[in-house]
Parts: C-alpha cells; sequence; structure tokens
C-alpha cells in the first residue's frame, strides 16, 4: 500500500516538473513583431497645361468627278466616227464631236421639205403682190435667199392681221415647223462633248447600229472632283459653305485643298449624321480615288489633349495627389480616333500618361521621372 503511494506521488512530481519546463521554454520564446504592408506602385503623369486648340474632324471616302453623265442616243443610226477613237480614257475637249450618226435619210427628207416651203411661198408671190404690196419684197427676198444646204431661215414677220390670216390660210406656218422640228431632231445626230472631259466607258464601237434609247457611253470632266461624307450633326452649326478642307491620301504622300460645297438639309435618323459635299482639284485626282479628310470646324479654349485610353466611366480620370490616386470629372468636348479633348482639368493637375492595372482610388503611387 505504501509502495503504491510512493508511485503515485513521484509520477505526480514528474509531471508537475515537466510542465514547469514547458511554461519557461513558452515564456523564452521571442514572438516576431509584424510587419506593415508599404507596396508603392511607380507611375508616370503629364502635368496639364490648358491651351487653345483646333478642332478637326477627320473623315474620309471616296472621291468622284462632279460633272458625269451618261450619253444616251436619241436617233437610230450607224455610229459613223469620232474625232478621236472612241474608247475608255480618250480626252475630249468641250464641244469635240464623240460620235457621228449617218443622217442622210434624214437630210434627204428636210431638203425635199425645205423643196415644197420654197415652191409655196413662190405660189403665193402673184397674190401677194396684187393684195399686199407692201409685204411683196420681203416675202420675194425670203424667195431669193433661200438655200436649200443651209439651216431654215426664219420666215419673215406678217406686218398685218390680214397678211397674217392669209399666210396662216395657205399652210406656210405648218410647213414652217415640220421643217424647224426635222433640223432639231437632225442636230441629235452629232454628239459633242458637253465639257472638257476622258470617257470613262463605251458601249459601242464605230460601224455598228445605234438604236434609240441606247447608252453609247460615260464621260466624266476631270477638272473638279466631290467627296461625300458623313458629319455628326453635333457639329453642323460649326459648318458652313466655302470653309477649307485639308485632304491626303492614305500613305500622306499628295495633298490638296478642298472646300466644302454643298451641306444636305436632311439628317440621317439612324446614325444621326448629315451629308457634307467637298469639291476638290488637282493633279494626281481619279475617280474613285479613296483620300481622307482634315475639317478644321472650330477653335476651343482652355481644353487639354489626352489619351482616349485614359478616360473610364465616359467622363474620369484618374491624377496624382498626395502620393495617391483620386479620380476626377473632365467634360469630353471632342474625339479625334486614338485622343479626346477634355475641359475642366486646372493648370498644373498631374495626370496619368498611361494604364495602370488595378488601378483605384486611395492606391499609394511614386512618380517616375522621365
Amino acid at each position: 500500500m505504501v509502495r503504491k503511494i510512493i508511485i503515485i506521488i513521484l509520477a505526480l512530481l514528474i509531471l508537475f516538473g515537466a510542465y514547469l519546463i514547458a511554461s519557461k521554454m513558452a515564456a523564452s520564446r521571442s514572438i516576431p513583431k509584424p510587419v506593415e504592408s508599404t507596396l508603392v506602385t511607380p507611375v508616370t503623369i503629364i502635368e496639364v497645361t490648358n491651351g487653345t486648340a483646333p478642332i478637326t474632324l477627320k473623315t474620309s471616302g471616296n472621291i468622284v468627278a462632279k460633272n458625269h453623265v451618261e450619253i444616251f442616243s436619241e436617233v437610230m443610226g450607224v455610229f459613223e466616227k469620232s474625232d478621236r477613237a472612241f474608247k475608255p480614257g480618250t480626252r475630249f475637249a468641250k464641244g469635240d464631236v464623240l460620235m457621228r450618226i449617218n443622217s442622210d435619210e434624214l437630210r434627204a427628207n428636210i431638203r425635199a421639205q425645205k423643196s415644197g416651203l420654197i415652191n409655196q411661198v413662190t405660189l403665193l408671190l402673184p397674190d401677194l403682190k396684187l393684195d399686199y404690196p407692201e409685204a411683196f419684197a420681203k416675202w420675194n427676198k425670203y424667195v431669193s435667199d433661200f438655200d436649200l444646204t443651209q439651216p431654215l431661215a426664219t420666215l419673215p414677220e406678217t406686218t398685218s392681221e390680214r397678211e397674217k390670216l392669209f399666210i396662216i390660210g395657205r399652210g406656210l406656218q405648218s410647213t414652217y415647223y415640220n421643217i424647224e422640228n426635222l433640223e432639231t431632231r437632225l442636230a441629235k445626230y452629232v454628239i459633242r462633248a458637253p465639257f472638257s472631259g476622258v470617257l470613262t466607258d463605251v458601249a459601242i464601237n464605230p460601224g455598228a447600229v445605234v438604236r434609240n434609247g441606247q447608252k453609247l457611253a460615260g464621260f466624266i470632266s476631270t477638272a473638279v472632283y466631290e467627296m461625300e461624307v458623313n458629319i455628326n450633326v453635333s457639329y453642323l452649326d460649326l459648318l458652313r459653305v466655302g470653309k477649307k478642307v485639308q485632304l491626303h491620301n492614305l500613305e500622306r504622300t499628295n495633298s490638296w485643298t478642298g472646300r466644302v460645297a454643298r451641306i444636305n438639309g436632311v439628317v440621317d435618323q439612324s446614325t444621326q449624321t448629315i451629308k457634307v459635299y467637298i469639291d476638290v482639284s488637282g493633279k494626281g485626282l481619279r475617280e474613285g480615288l479613296y483620300l481622307e479628310a482634315d475639317l478644321e470646324v472650330n477653335n476651343l479654349e482652355n481644353i487639354f489633349e489626352i489619351d482616349r485610353k485614359l478616360l473610364y466611366d465616359d467622363n474620369k480620370l484618374f491624377v496624382v495627389r498626395d502620393s495617391f490616386l483620386a479620380s476626377i470629372e473632365v467634360n469630353p468636348v471632342f474625339y479625334n480616333e486614338s485622343t479626346v479633348v477634355v475641359e475642366g482639368l486646372p493648370d498644373g493637375t498631374k495626370v496619368l500618361s498611361r494604364i495602370i492595372p488595378g488601378a483605384h482610388e486611395g492606391m499609394r503611387v511614386s512618380i517616375d521621372e522621365l
């Protein structure tokens, strides 16, 4: 019994000793203090300096000849000849014969009608001499001067109502107007260039039969070209007819100065744009050439231009204040292809020059010197 008591006491002493040793070891262990995180993101900035700058609308499109006609035939006959080769690319001056159509049959008909007219007048001369002696001299002269090969001369004017009724009663005026109509039709057998230009396409060759209403060719003037562009209706009040426009090709190796010729009066409801027509002329222009246009519409004051990518939520920018990012609202007034012009940035404001991943208000930053 005594032996069991001694064993229990020894066991308790061992346990107590172990506890004391463990407590001392725990007390002597050094616990490191937590380290506060101080992550700083380096950024580059642009310091705002507001100024005045022109607002330039950038747009593009194809140019077409301002004077462009499709030539159709109003008569029928054989295509005889042209002053020059009747082929695409051939140039003609204003008034040159583009096409001459055979008119022998119509000419013979006109000569026959003229012969009939002069016979009618000749038969009237005896009656005129007796009943209207004051009118005889002018009608006699008309017969003497009449030439079948020349354009029809105008009938002498009647000087009295009785003379007028006498001439009408003999059918002279009816015959005269019939011949005048035939001569008008005869003029359509010769098609002349309406302006100096070039053939763009042809639909017939010399020797072929021309039919009434048939398309013969396309003809354009190379003096002035026109470019149609779409402009947002919000800039309509800034545009005016006559305003100069700078145009250039895609490679920017050639440039031309045009002007606003017309502004359409109808707004496209789906796009809220309006069509503006720009006239341009100069060397190197061809119909269908694709050009870019820089249309300066107005000057704005107290504005600053930044990269469009820096704008978020449509009207906010990140700026640096006391080593922290802050958000500021601006007023975008004009968008270019890659930049935006804004109002509302005080001079000296430090705006981020490029996007920072994960940027947020209160973010600690440091400014890198470039």
